[in-house]
């Protein structure tokens, strides 16, 4: 235990004293702006490059993992919208961002850091994959719903359009396509460069969980809403256990590999979720309340998680 706790607690000792500079400095909330502009243009692509460009290109090549955990991913989203309906009545379009909190895992701040932590280099292959087409099927199923049950519809060809701009220009999804294209070509990078992303890829764990602290801590919070308790039950538990289920189903799978996607998928909710429910002008209040309870909530669920993967509890049927 003492092993698990000396994983977890400095995740989540940095997301707290992110939250309590959120709450005791006196700066405005534009102020966090260059930091997230350095974590998601600099520093996360610089991590992706990295860990990719340093994988084997045959590791990277299983789609069947990631239709696993994109499929997992997609189910749980599905099952959070029929919770958020049920226990509020709301539309399609509350419904997909009820959607996005019960299944949008923090896998950009939270999930590399993690998983490479807790696993090691060889979880880096699953943790890019589950990333990159996690942000994928999100970034495709929100603006379609949006654009399917909205009053003013889209034309389709205009919001596939916006989908496809949205993926490809993703920085995430830039550094990740540099990274296979790095590890394809098996060229080593001159020294003056590998050292600078090195430097980087160090920076964007504690920057990212910092960030995440000062946001939950900003966030406008709401009165209690009865659906989020049940959302992130969705998001805590079910998601990672659809995740075992559906890697196992495919089988094949090395024991790290299960290991990082259960510990991917048992993460909070995204902030991107609260930036979604901005851009639409929806159920903002509640999405900020969710990540809250999710983000506070996690400290059990992914300590005790982490508990499970380092204590081999985690049943791995393959290879």
């Amino acid at each position: 235990m003492t092993k698990v706790l000396a994983l977890a607690m400095p995740f989540f000792g940095i997301i707290f004293i992110g939250f309590l500079a959120g709450k005791l400095a006196r700066l405005p909330r534009a102020g966090l702006a260059w930091l997230d502009f350095y974590l998601i243009y600099v520093a996360l692509p610089a991590l992706f490059f990295d860990i990719l460009s340093r994988t084997p290109l045959e590791e990277l090549m299983r789609g069947s993992f990631a239709l696993a955990t994109t499929t997992s991913t997609f189910l749980t989203f599905v099952i959070a919208v029929v919770v958020g309906r049920a226990l509020t009545g709301a539309g399609m379009r509350v419904a997909a961002l009820q959607g996005l909190i019960g299944s949008y895992a923090n896998v950009g701040y939270m999930g590399p850091a993690l998983t490479l932590s807790a696993l090691g280099s060889a979880a880096a292959a699953p943790t890019a994959l589950i990333f990159c087409f996690d942000v994928v099927l999100i970034f495709s199923l929100l603006p379609t719903m949006m654009a399917v049950f909205g009053e003013e519809r889209r034309p389709i060809g205009a919001t596939v359009r916006l989908i496809l701009r949205r993926i490809i220009t993703h920085p995430f999804i830039l550094g990740s396509i540099a990274g296979v294209l790095g590890a394809a070509s098996g060229v080593d990078m001159p020294e003056a460069i590998a050292t600078t992303i090195t430097m980087l890829r160090a920076s964007a764990a504690p920057a990212a969980l910092f960030s995440i602290g000062v946001t939950v801590a900003l966030q406008p919070v709401d009165q209690p809403h009865r659906e989020l308790p049940a959302l992130v039950a969705v998001k805590l538990l079910v998601h990672p256990l659809m995740a075992w289920t559906m890697v196992t189903l495919v089988g094949g799978f090395p024991p790290i590999w299960v290991q990082a996607a259960v510990l991917m998928a048992c993460l909070p909710p995204a902030a991107t979720c609260y930036a979604a429910a901005q851009q639409y002008r929806l159920y903002v209040e509640q999405t900020a309340s969710g990540i809250l309870i999710g983000t506070a909530a996690s400290v059990v669920t992914v300590t005790a998680t982490l508990y499970l993967v380092t204590h081999g509890l985690v049943p791995v049927f393959g290879p």
